[in-house]
Order: structure tokens, then sequence, then C-alpha cells
């Protein structure tokens, strides 16, 4: 049994408890503990991440979140720039199953964090249990 970290980025409720939900159970149901960490906003993610990795209680962490595209060029800086920072964290070793949506309208996004439809929050957080497993496995 490992301890996993869900940070949430926390902007649009009712779509972030479907996302978080669908981690939740996949991580819980893969006999995992977890624990919820909630930031402003999907640009604070990794660094929120990377602070969690540093406390080395938590062996993995699924990043929540939802980017809807709107009238400016804010969109494309909030969703590449947490991909990256994510990216770059993953590519550091940390298990990291990147469950930010980056839709174009809230439908979309419904559709995507409903766990009885897409359910992106369980398959980011297998996600990061696969890498987990790949740690394991390239550490022995």
């Amino acid at each position: 049994m490992a301890r996993f970290l869900i940070v949430e980025a926390r902007f649009y409720d009712h779509l972030n408890d479907m996302l978080v939900a669908g981690a939740k159970t996949a991580l819980e149901t893969a006999g995992h503990d977890v624990e919820v960490l909630t930031v402003p906003g999907a640009l604070e993610l990794p660094g929120a991440i990377a602070m969690a990795a540093e406390c080395g209680r938590y062996a993995g962490f699924v990043a929540i979140g939802v980017v809807i595209r709107g009238e400016t060029y804010h969109f494309e800086i909030v969703a590449g720039e947490s991909a990256r920072g994510i990216m770059a964290l993953t590519m550091d070793g940390i298990a990291i199953g990147n469950g930010i949506l980056t839709v174009e309208n809230e439908q979309q996004a419904l559709v995507r964090a409903d766990p009885a439809q897409k359910d992106k929050g369980g398959e980011a957080a297998k996600a990061a249990l696969v890498l987990l497993d790949l740690q394991a496995r390239f550490a022995n």
C-alpha cells in the first residue's frame, strides 16, 4: 500500500468533484491511501506537487484541474505551462498522473470528468499507478 496525493486546482467545483471522485476510486480500489490538497489554479499544480514530493510522504501524485478556453490567450498559457511543469516533474522521476482537462467548453469537460463517462480523473490515477510500478521495476 502506498500513499498518493491528489492535488486539485479547484476552480470549477462540480467538475473537480467528479475528477477527484474518479481518481480516488481508482487509487482506493488498487489498495492505496489517498489525500487531497487544493490549490487556486492549474499553474500552481506543478509547484505544489514539487513541494509535496520533497517531504517524502507520498509515493505518487495525481494532478486534477479544468482549463476551459476563453476569449483571451490565457488559456494557452495555463494549459501549456501546467502541462510543461507536470512533465518536467515526471521526467525527474516523480510518479504523476496528469488529470488536467484542457477543453473548449463546459460540455466537453463534463463528459471527460464524469466517472460514468470518460473518467479522466480515474485514468490519471491509473497512469500514476503505472509510473509507480515502473519506478519499482527500474529501481531493482
